[in-house]
């Protein structure tokens, strides 16, 4: 492994392969606290990176860390040194200083500044995901948002962010902000501004309507697995999630609990799985992450209750188990209602006790949109109180679109199937079998060239012949797999643009 520049003895260190497409390996060395776990997971996916396989252990005082990690698509532009310094910040610094601020835990607690950007532009295609990507580039974390089109195809937006590197109180961070927004909207922006927020981000907390009740007992329903009716019910291919494995054993350890997860991999699970047992008061005591098989993970966690004792009881345990299929067969919510005479798209997701959402939701969302081609009308972001839980709410209002009529109920499945995919990210991996066209071209070449090497010599070739007698099936081969790979765009979610443009 090649060191990044970190000493040994940082709190985080983080290593790279050596060789290209080798995963980076992150170790994590630290005074243990209740849901550090969460929150590594939760910074890690934030710079659009997938966990791999990973190891913990703590004794309750102190943790171990190791977690292998890619980027969720090779265009990725990685700021590892940013990384080091979020993952570093949601560590104890200390064990002393943990245990006397362990109950007001006031670094964590304490609220960023919240600045409003305001920009004018003409509307097209794609803006709002360009704008979105702008600002996780530049470490800004969208808080709320609302879009507003003019009927003179002019956007009005308002993102109220945080800054992740806490520089924009300084003008140079807020005229680099701006400069890179005229970058990316060139002239068509007519105006660009960005200042501490006041009254509007309170403004606009309490302005954010509520789903009509209807539209929220779809959205917000916890027993999915039986509501094969719902818009966002799993299409066919997708029916291998609703088979995840959550079993408990107490007969293994005389001081924990053994929980095992056997489950499909997707984007944020194992996220998903910490945000769940740090709700639920889980502690871990050891643990471990295993690479993906077939398409499958398997997560082996030592647990105990917060006050240090087995999970013994049967209510509890068949609670945490049923809370742990679902977030995992829908960690998202997914829906497309009519709003009056408008198309509106919702997604949902839980909000952690501790008040933060989940990462870039917004960012995936309008990349599918983007690449389905469809404009956005309007957008924001609110939370919304049900079934003691919170959660996140994002809608959108759709324009119409020759693709995608929205009047048509298989044109609106399409959409959620394909904003479904791009948030969970697991299904851009081919996992089934290889094509028989692939297989049938792959033997006749290897057949060819098995009889040039037994025969060569008896015909008087040689092997500069070799391209003369293979062409066809070289031929064969490289559209065989350009077939596959139109194949797959047309079956397959959409992780990143960079992959649409790939295939």
């Amino acid at each position: 492994m090649k060191s990044m520049g970190f000493s040994s003895d940082d709190v985080v260190l983080i290593e790279k392969g050596n060789k290209p497409g080798e995963p980076y390996v992150i170790t994590v060395n630290c005074p243990d606290k209740t849901g550090l776990g969460c929150d590594l997971c939760r910074i890690i996916l934030d710079f659009g990176l997938s966990i791999s396989k990973g190891d913990v252990s703590t004794d309750g005082k102190w943790c171990y860390v190791v977690l292998w990690v890619i980027p969720h698509s090779f265009s990725s532009n990685i700021r590892w040194a940013s990384l080091k310094d979020q993952l570093v910040s949601v560590c104890p610094s200390n064990s002393a200083s943990f245990y006397f601020n362990q109950q007001s835990d006031s670094k964590s607690s304490s609220s960023p500044l919240v600045y409003l950007l305001k920009f004018c532009c003409l509307d097209r295609k794609g803006l709002l995901h360009d704008v979105t990507k702008v600002l996780c580039e530049l470490e800004l974390t969208i808080q709320r948002v609302k879009v507003m089109t003019t009927p003179d195809d002019k956007v009005m937006d308002m993102f109220f962010v945080t800054d992740n590197l806490e520089l924009l109180h300084t003008k140079k961070r807020r005229d680099d902000t701006c400069r890179s927004l005229y970058a990316i909207l060139g002239d068509s922006c007519i105006s660009c501004d960005l200042q501490l927020s006041g009254s509007e981000y309170e403004a606009l907390q309490q302005g954010v309507s509520s789903p009509p009740p209807t539209v929220a007992e779809e959205l917000f329903c916890c027993e999915l697995s039986e509501k094969e009716n719902l818009s966002h019910a799993l299409t066919p291919d997708l029916n291998k999630l609703k088979s995840p494995s959550v079993t408990i054993d107490n007969s293994l350890s005389p001081a924990h609990t053994l929980l095992q997860i056997h489950c499909v991999d997707q984007k944020g699970l194992l996220y998903d799985i910490m945000r769940t047992l740090k709700d639920c008061n889980i502690q871990i005591a050891y643990g471990r992450f295993s690479s993906i098989t077939k398409g499958f993970r398997d997560v082996d966690l030592f647990i105990q209750q917060k006050d240090g004792k087995k999970l013994l009881d049967s209510e509890k345990q068949s609670s945490l188990c049923f809370r742990l299929k679902v977030e995992m067969l829908h960690p998202l919510r997914v829906i497309i209602s009519n709003r009056g005479p408008d198309t509106e798209l919702l997604v949902a997701n839980p909000v952690e006790i501790c008040g933060k959402g989940r990462p870039r939701v917004f960012y995936d969302v309008t990349l599918a949109l983007k690449v389905l081609g469809i404009c956005i009308f309007s957008a924001e972001i609110g939370r919304n109180m049900t079934f003691d839980r919170q959660w996140e709410v994002y809608r959108f209002l759709l324009d119409e679109s020759h693709e995608f009529p929205l009047t048509n109920n298989r044109a609106k499945n399409q959409i959620v199937d394909k904003v479904r995919r791009t948030l969970m990210g697991c299904y851009c991996k081919h996992q089934g079998p290889v094509p028989i066209w692939i297989i049938s071209t792959m033997v006749a070449l290897f057949v060819r060239v098995k009889w040039f090497r037994e025969n060569g010599n008896v015909t008087g070739h040689s092997w500069l012949d070799l391209p003369l007698l293979v062409p066809s099936s070289l031929s064969c081969l490289l559209d065989s797999l350009r077939r596959m790979r139109r194949s797959l765009r047309s079956h397959r979610g959409i992780n990143d643009e960079s992959s649409i443009l790939v295939a």
